[in-house]
This record gives C-alpha cells, sequence and structure tokens, in this order.
C-alpha cells in the first residue's frame, strides 16, 4: 500500500485520534513495518525489546471476520521474531471494539494517560495503555 492509500484507509477508520497523512506515514517509512491485507494494514515497530503497534486499520466493510486479530497476531509473531519481549500499544478507552480486540489478542491494561486524545468540540479521552508479553513466543525471546 501506497502512503496515500493507508492515509486514505485510515481516514475511514479514525476520528479520535483524527487520521495521520500520506506525509506521516512516509516519515514512519524507515523505523517501521507494515502488515497488510486486502483493506486492511497494521503499522509497527520494534526498537530494542520491545514492540508498539503503531496504528490498525480494517475498512468499515471488512470488520468482524478476524482481519485484524489476523494482523495483530502477526504482529506479535513477527515482533518476537526480531527479539522484542514485549509489545506495548495506546487506544482510546472509549474504543470498545479495538480494546475487546486487543484484551482478546492477550493485551493487558498497564497504564492510562489522562486527556491523551484531544478533540474539537468534546472533552478529551483517555488512551489505555497496553501490553502483550511476547516471552514463550520464539525460542529466542525469554526461553
Amino acid at each position: 500500500m501506497t502512503p496515500d492509500e493507508l492515509a486514505a484507509l485510515h481516514a475511514q477508520c479514525f476520528t479520535t485520534p483524527r487520521p495521520w497523512t500520506a506525509e506521516e506515514f512516509s516519515s514512519f517509512a524507515d523505523s517501521t513495518f507494515l502488515l497488510t491485507q486486502e483493506n486492511a494494514f497494521l503499522m509497527g515497530r520494534v526498537l530494542a525489546d520491545e514492540a508498539e503497534l503503531l496504528t490498525l486499520a480494517v475498512a468499515p466493510a471488512q470488520r468482524r471476520n478476524g482481519v485484524a486479530r489476523a494482523l495483530v497476531e502477526t504482529f506479535k509473531a513477527r515482533a518476537a521474531d526480531a527479539g522484542a519481549a514485549n509489545a506495548f500499544l495506546e487506544v482510546a478507552a472509549d474504543n470498545t471494539p479495538a480494546t475487546a480486540l486487543y484484551f482478546a489478542t492477550g493485551f493487558e491494561e498497564v497504564g492510562r494517560r489522562r486527556g491523551y486524545y484531544k478533540q474539537a468540540e468534546a472533552p478529551a479521552l483517555d488512551a489505555l495503555v497496553l501490553r502483550c508479553s511476547l516471552i514463550g513466543r520464539h525460542p529466542d525471546v525469554g526461553g
């Protein structure tokens, strides 16, 4: 997917936090990896022994058919293969479908950033900080 295609799909999926621009996707290209499926993508990165799921977008018409779960599981496997012991992400506290997905794929809440996501005409939303242990997912990660 091109940066323009990523930005267009991201805009279909996000209002809070705001969707990323093609330029922002381009700026991440050297430090991230991109997993794609038709009408869906996940962007993540591994730094030292930690992975971060930066964003996940699935076109509205493609939701609830396992695409997001498959992308998250692939992300976790790829991060473990790259030597990450833990994976982290942030998600808007009111994003019930996303939090349900992340909890179902092994993430747990380890923190909260109060008022993290600013909104134009509404109170700021909290961000949940979630973590998933990757130890045991790969022989080179924790045994």
